[in-house]
């Protein structure tokens, strides 16, 4: 829904896996192979324990943004513990990178490698979801004082600024 630009690095992944879901239509692009293929999903992987992990990513965007959360569900950090992840040093320059170690839910583990890259960047809190009800869609607030509430100020921001209007 949103015409803003993807989250940097691996956060894109987590807003693209967020936004699988179009809560005003219904529509999952979970439940088609081209929309599985876009997360790199394996056939091996769990659909409803991914939809639970979407889920759980989405009130915890929903935190960021300053909100309550839409529905009970799994806590982010459940998810997360069961990750395994692997650091790797450059011999080179010792820079450190995080790296998914193979298990039976890699989408799990590159997940968790975004969260943890995000949170030592400083860009966890930026990834939002919509306040909007009929919406929670994922987005990057780049707003220079981090206070975006909308995925899109075209269509959400302005559907609430309409309501607000029309209620006084």
């Amino acid at each position: 829904m949103s015409e803003r630009a993807s989250a940097p690095g691996g956060l894109a992944l987590v807003e693209s896996l967020v936004n699988t879901l179009d809560l005003e239509t219904g529509a999952d692009a979970l439940d088609t192979p081209e929309g599985r293929a876009r997360l790199d999903l394996t056939a091996e992987e769990d659909i409803t324990a991914v939809r639970d992990l979407r889920e759980s990513l989405r009130v915890t965007l929903l935190a960021h943004a300053g909100h309550a959360p839409h529905r009970a569900v799994t806590p982010l950090g459940e998810f997360l513990a069961a990750a395994p992840l692997i650091v790797e040093i450059s011999a080179g320059d010792g820079s450190a990178t995080l790296r998914p170690a193979a298990d039976p839910a890699p989408l799990v583990s590159r997940v968790a490698a975004a969260v943890a890259e995000a949170l030592a960047a400083g860009t966890w809190q930026r990834l939002k979801a919509c306040e909007a009800p009929d919406c929670h869609w994922a987005y990057y607030d780049r707003s220079p004082a981090g206070r975006g509430r909308w995925c899109s100020m075209q269509v959400c921001g302005a559907r609430a600024k309409m309501r607000r209007y029309r209620a006084k």
